[in-house]
């Protein structure tokens, strides 16, 4: 074998193991450790390879997230809490640094059930359950069939009731199953790109190095199917949520802590009064900011949860 064709080799059998890294979602060139400095750990689930961080140590925070985020979303509250809790995040199937397999449907009945799977697989038992978005189905539907291992629920903005009557809903659907939807999401990355940044409320809060972790995640149509089929599942799902809704009985004997951000405009004011009246026992504090309360109140909430534990 020439000299040229051994490194032709060479530089074939790099990029191959530099495609099925990223095909694991394993290739993080873009992530600034200094953001994420925690330690990158997987488990194999049967949907696939998901990713999850596992800091500190004592009682059990575990942390949900929707879409277009990761786990990056509750870095700080990771940083912070592992001081006193042991802080566990994942990233769902086709999310963050989790696999992407083309087989997934990306449903978030799906996403719970690999939730579960990963709750019994590591045992997790006495679990304060932090959801937000699409998160808060997810996990609490996972929360609800092993309600036995919950001990306290925090809920960021979110919902668990029938979609398919809200008009805002309906318009969204629209557009979803439409090809613009399709392009918009599967060509330009509207969701991470765009969409996101809309959630903020104020722009300041969410710099262009922290946007970018939200964004390089997603870097080809294949990588971002898994934003578009959880879309299309706010009205898609609809039936589902509200047999979740109609089982949160289960849930709500313990303790709740809800922290809403008030100038949402896609989770608005009427979705908290559905939970108050739903959890007249729960704990509600209210901020002046967007979607994505965790960037814009980061030190305020993180304080919340604090005392929350320790009054519960």
């Amino acid at each position: 074998m020439t000299f040229v064709s051994k490194l032709f080799m060479k530089q074939l059998l790099t990029a191959s193991i530099l495609l099925i890294m990223s095909l694991l979602g394993q290739s993080q060139e873009w992530l600034d450790t200094s953001l994420y400095p925690f330690n990158n750990k997987y488990i194999q689930l049967n949907a696939g390879k998901m990713h999850y961080v596992d800091e500190g140590g004592g009682e059990i925070i575990l942390f949900v997230h929707g879409t277009p985020t990761w786990s990056f979303l509750y870095r700080d509250y990771i940083a912070s809490l592992s001081k006193k809790y042991r802080c566990i995040a994942v990233d769902h199937i086709g999310f963050g640094l989790s696999e992407k397999p083309n087989n997934f449907d990306g449903k978030p009945e799906s996403h719970s059930k690999n939730l579960t799977e990963f709750i019994e697989k590591l045992n997790l038992q006495n679990i304060t359950l932090v959801v937000h978005d699409f998160g808060g189905p997810i996990g609490l539907s996972s929360a609800i069939e092993n309600n036995e291992r919950i001990k306290r629920v925090v809920l960021f903005n979110s919902w668990l009731w029938k979609t398919q009557d809200n008009p805002n809903a309906q318009k969204i659907d629209k557009i979803l199953n439409s090809g613009l939807g399709k392009f918009m999401y599967l060509r330009m990355n509207i969701s991470p790109k765009v969409l996101l940044k809309k959630g903020v409320y104020d722009k300041n809060k969410l710099s262009k190095k922290e946007h970018k972790h939200y964004i390089k995640p997603f870097p080809n149509k294949a990588s971002r199917q898994s934003l578009l089929n959880i879309g299309k599942s706010l009205v898609g799902s609809s039936n589902w949520y509200q047999n979740q809704w109609e089982q949160l009985d289960k849930l709500k004997s313990i303790p709740w802590l809800i922290l809403w951000g008030t100038k949402d405009e896609f989770i608005t004011m009427p979705y908290l009064e559905k939970w108050k009246n739903q959890l007249p026992n729960a704990q509600v504090h209210l901020f002046d900011c967007g979607h994505f309360i965790q960037e814009e109140k980061t030190q305020e909430t993180i304080q919340k949860i604090d005392i929350f534990m320790n009054e519960n």
